[in-house]
């Protein structure tokens, strides 16, 4: 995975135990056009701080990311570390220190081990390669049981370019941002106005439209970092050029976070809630997200339950619009229920071969208007808490 104009590294600094690749950067060869987008939550961490506010210039050269600290409600000495590591690297690097943006991912709470950070730093740096991408994909994992990556190249005014991305992602996931970093990267030359248009217009169907847990975390981030040596004119208007970059920046965050749905901490069946014929597309989004999101139904998933009961009742919770007698739910290609009545043990048999599949589609009709939304999602097994009971252990 190499994409023009950037070098990317990884290294183990003991921050998560000894051995592990935990330390990740990630440097283009000139200061390159920036964009982000951050936590909702109002607990935000040192790190995305710094980032959010050094962000406003609209440029970076370096992506300075730790897993296994959050730096996250450690005060103003979290929000010290944050720039000294930082600076360390800026150092090292031969670049201004505001370029520099940090990130982290892991326990909250737990003072960052800056030292440890700045003394891996010389052997990080040395270490900065085109193909270093999907070594700094697997050092930023937490949780997660394999790396997730992409790429994708377009064209743009007759030069072609090329969108790499890195995610991590597994627990603590849910709309608006969650447990999340990602990183984007592309030698396409764009606006940082540009950059941040496309990365609110792909949120809404990628990494906005997936839940694992229902929980939100203090770090997510997403940046877009544009280099520009694919040689194409500077991206700042709406046209064919944005275009372009936008449907590649939407299938690179729509691939990634797919692979975060599939990551879910313990899940071992990946679905996807369809909801149709409702009477707004308020109302279709608010029922597709309280079925996902529902822990009845994610643990009937779990155990290959055709309990069409729990997604009546998720139904009724979500603030929608519906006649319980008008309602049809399919699991694939199987329908179980008819005007709010179930079909019988063979429906349901049936449909229980189409869970057993481990990615499949509840299609939920309403047949209450014409609109439609979903959301993908993960089911809940005993492994998701043994993961969060001994996380810290």
């Amino acid at each position: 995975m190499i994409v023009p104009g950037f070098k990317f590294s990884a290294t183990a600094a003991a921050i998560k135990k000894p051995g592990v690749l935990d330390l990740a950067l990630m440097v283009a060869d000139t200061p390159a056009a920036a964009a982000g987008v951050f936590t909702t939550n109002r607990v935000k961490a040192a790190p995305v701080l710094l980032t959010k506010d050094r962000l406003r210039a609209g440029q970076a050269q370096a992506v300075l990311v730790n897993a296994g600290n959050a730096n996250a409600c450690n005060g103003p000495d979290g929000l010290a570390a944050a720039r000294d590591t930082c600076r360390a690297a800026a150092q090292l690097l031969n670049i201004p220190e505001r370029l520099v943006l940090p990130s982290s991912t892991g326990v909250i709470g737990a003072p960052l081990p800056g030292d440890r950070i700045t003394q891996a730093l010389p052997n990080l740096v040395a270490g900065l390669a085109p193909e270093g991408l999907p070594q700094a994909a697997r050092a930023i994992m937490t949780t997660d049981t394999r790396p997730k990556t992409s790429l994708v190249k377009g064209m743009i005014d007759g030069r072609e370019f090329t969108l790499a991305g890195i995610a991590k992602g597994s627990g603590m996931i849910h709309p608006d941002l969650a447990t999340l970093l990602v990183f984007l990267f592309t030698d396409a030359a764009a606006s940082p106005k540009i950059l941040t248009k496309l990365l609110f217009q792909a949120l809404p169907k990628s990494f906005n439209r997936i839940t694992v847990d229902g929980d939100t975390s203090t770090n997510d981030t997403i940046l877009l970092l544009a280099g520009g040596r694919a040689g194409n004119a500077v991206i700042s208007e709406a046209g064919a050029p944005m275009s372009a970059l936008g449907e590649a920046v939407n299938r690179v965050m729509g691939d990634l976070a797919r692979q975060v749905v599939a990551d879910g901490e313990g899940a071992r069946h990946i679905y996807r809630i369809m909801v149709e014929g409702a009477a707004t597309p308020a109302e279709a989004k608010k029922a597709a997200l309280t079925v996902a999101a529902s822990p009845l139904v994610k643990t009937a998933m779990a155990g290959e339950d055709v309990n069409w009961g729990r997604i009546m009742a998720a139904l009724g919770r979500a603030g929608a619009r519906f006649d319980p007698e008008r309602v049809s739910i399919t699991f694939g290609s199987q329908p179980v229920v008819q005007n709010g009545r179930g079909l019988g043990p063979m429906a349901e048999a049936a449909a229980q071969q189409v869970i057993k599949s481990g990615f499949f589609t509840v299609t939920i009709h309403l047949n209450q208007g014409n609109y439609t939304d979903y959301y993908d999602t993960c089911d809940l097994t005993e492994d998701y808490i043994r993961i969060n009971a001994d996380y810290r252990s």
